[in-house]
């Protein structure tokens, strides 16, 4: 992937992702989002909302699809998708982040032609308006947030033809803290509803302080950690490998308690 801009290190930057449980209980986004607004310095919101699209899509009679856990994307299911993620969850997250007196704007990877991306090109699945992310413009979010703006991201981009497409939110953290940390100290964070990567995964005490590339390969052999954990984590290693700082998967109280349990990630 490319970036648009190189220059020598400068200040930090936290980039938070936080997924749809969260989103779809709003006491827990109130909570989150107080927590986020006194993160300190330079910081970007990215956000899923998966449950929030299936429930409209079916309330409008569209049988959302997934194959292993990734959502097929067709022309109606896209329509859903850009209304909800775009429209009504980022703006809902931008405004209760100015009543916290956080200067946020609201984006999607059209704006500004913030991220663009390629149509996922499978050799035997269509997932159809799916993107994959291939360029961040690093140029401009740098102004961006050196002028105080806290940019908020959907999970929508474009392909710089006119074509919008869902793409994975995790995806998009991942994408731009790597993209990112050619000009800043980037700490990524991965926020849900656990604690952390779970050994048990009924076990909310079971926290994994540390993975490594070594125990990530044990896990996944044994298959303690599976599913959607396993995508989650390797944009983490990727990140890693590509100069991204610090990785931490957790509760959205690790934000402002740096002794809440989480799990780092490291290689």
């Amino acid at each position: 992937m490319n970036s648009e801009a190189k220059s020598p290190k400068l200040q930090a930057i936290s980039i938070i992702k936080i997924g749809g449980n969260i989103i779809d209980d709003p006491a827990e986004l109130k909570q989150f989002l107080s927590d986020f607004s006194q993160i300190e310095g330079h910081k970007i919101l990215v956000h899923g909302g998966g449950k929030s699209a299936t429930k409209m899509a079916q309330s409008i009679g569209l049988t959302p699809q997934m194959i292993d856990g990734r959502r097929i994307t067709d022309a109606a299911m896209l329509d859903v998708a850009v209304m909800i993620y775009a429209g009504q969850i980022n703006k809902n997250i931008v405004a209760q982040l100015q009543a916290q007196d956080t200067n946020a704007m609201g984006f999607s990877g059209a704006d500004g032609n913030l991220i663009q991306s390629d149509k996922r090109n499978h050799p035997t699945i269509d997932y159809g308006f799916v993107g994959d992310v291939k360029k961040i413009n690093t140029g401009l979010l740098e102004t961006l947030v050196s002028n105080g703006i806290v940019p908020v991201f959907c999970a929508i981009t474009h392909d710089k033809q006119g074509q919008l497409l869902n793409t994975n939110a995790d995806t998009i953290a991942s994408e731009l803290a790597i993209a990112l940390s050619t000009i800043f100290e980037v700490t990524l964070n991965y926020c849900f509803e656990k604690p952390g990567v779970l050994f048990d995964s009924e076990d909310d005490s079971s926290v994994i302080a540390t993975i490594d590339t070594v125990l990530y390969s044990k896990l996944k052999e044994e298959k303690a950690i599976h599913s959607g954990m396993i995508p989650k984590l390797d944009n983490c290693f990727n990140s890693l490998s590509q100069g991204v700082q610090k990785i931490r998967i957790g509760h959205h109280r690790m934000l402002q308690n740096k002794n809440t349990v989480c799990t780092t990630i490291q290689l």
